[in-house]
């Protein structure tokens, strides 16, 4: 005896409208595909193949004129015998150390000024932000003319409260402490994230704080560091990558045109040790070896500030 099949009340009208949505999502992924696609092309063009191709050089001896031989890890053994890594990893590392707290304590005092500014803080706001549109290599020549130990600016205004200034860009040890306070420079960019994020802190959050008798310190501290957290993190972590990339400003004032002072191994940079290998040695292999260490001490640094965020920043909405 056949058995008769028997559909639940609107389960065709269902798989119907299902199939419907499986093909209008599978268009809107189409359509946002040949949207994305001239950017899919060029990352893949001019940043994904460069990176693997970089990674086979890394492993030759390639000099730009003969064809790559092939080496294996003997790029990446010199890399532990060549005295000047160290001191370019330790430049850089002492750099990135110093700099990159001082720029985001420098940026959120600025915004936290500006942001009482009222009116005029749209004129304050192009202020700080167009030294930021000033091109490096001007920033680097900017440098030896301020710094200048003779008659530089900075020793300069040092002198007139009786202050014997030092020879910022000759002496090993002002070298990077003058590269460190030029690189406050261009904090401006930092300075109009930070304070559209102090502008979304709900003002109420206050009110209540100051009834409750908190002073400026104790709602800056309880209130606006934590409400703006996820801002100061994301200034902290890409300014910490550029600070391991440090090269235009350094290599402008310091290596450019010839310029021999015994002071160059303090500036001496990991990016401009690497640039040197690459364009003036045409090591291109071991520049390629260097390159990929780079970018695994980086990812180092960036995975252990991501893990520590955990703790202190906090996001809208996030349960705790």
């Amino acid at each position: 005896m056949a058995r008769t099949q028997v559909h639940a009340p609107g389960s065709l009208g269902d798989d119907r409208a299902a199939r419907a949505r499986r093909i209008g999502r599978r268009r809107e992924t189409r359509a946002a595909l040949l949207f994305i696609s001239p950017w899919i092309i060029g990352f893949l063009i001019f940043t994904a193949w460069p990176i693997i191709y970089s990674g086979y050089l890394s492993l030759t001896d390639y000099d730009v004129i003969n064809s790559p031989n092939f080496v294996g890890l003997e790029n990446y053994e010199e890399l532990f015998r060549d005295p000047k890594i160290a001191t370019a990893l330790w430049n850089t590392f002492i750099f990135t150390v110093i700099q990159v707290p001082l720029y985001v304590i420098v940026s959120l005092a600025l915004a936290l000024l500006l942001d009482k500014a009222g009116r005029a803080s749209g004129f304050f706001r192009t202020a700080f932000f167009l030294p930021k549109m000033t091109p490096p290599v001007a920033v680097g020549i900017l440098l030896l003319l301020l710094f200048n130990g003779q008659d530089g600016l900075i020793n300069g205004v040092l002198g007139w409260f009786g202050i014997d200034g030092p020879a910022w860009t000759t002496d090993p040890d002002w070298v990077k402490p003058g590269l460190i306070l030029m690189s406050l420079w261009s904090v401006g960019s930092s300075v109009i994230i930070l304070l559209a994020a102090l502008r979304n802190v709900p003002q109420e959050l206050y009110d209540s704080a100051r009834v409750d008798g908190a002073n400026w310190w104790q709602q800056t501290r309880k209130i606006t560091v934590p409400m703006i957290s996820g801002a100061l993190f994301f200034i902290f972590i890409v300014n910490t990558i550029a600070g391991f990339q440090t090269f235009t400003e350094a290599y402008t004032a310091f290596f450019g045109s010839g310029n021999t002072t015994y002071s160059n191994d303090a500036a001496l940079f990991y990016v401009i040790y690497l640039f040197r290998q690459a364009f003036e040695f045409l090591e291109m292999g071991y520049a390629s070896a260097m390159a990929w260490l780079l970018f695994v001490i980086i990812m180092i640094f960036t995975a252990i500030q991501i893990r520590v965020s955990r703790r202190f920043v906090y996001y809208e909405g996030e349960q705790r």
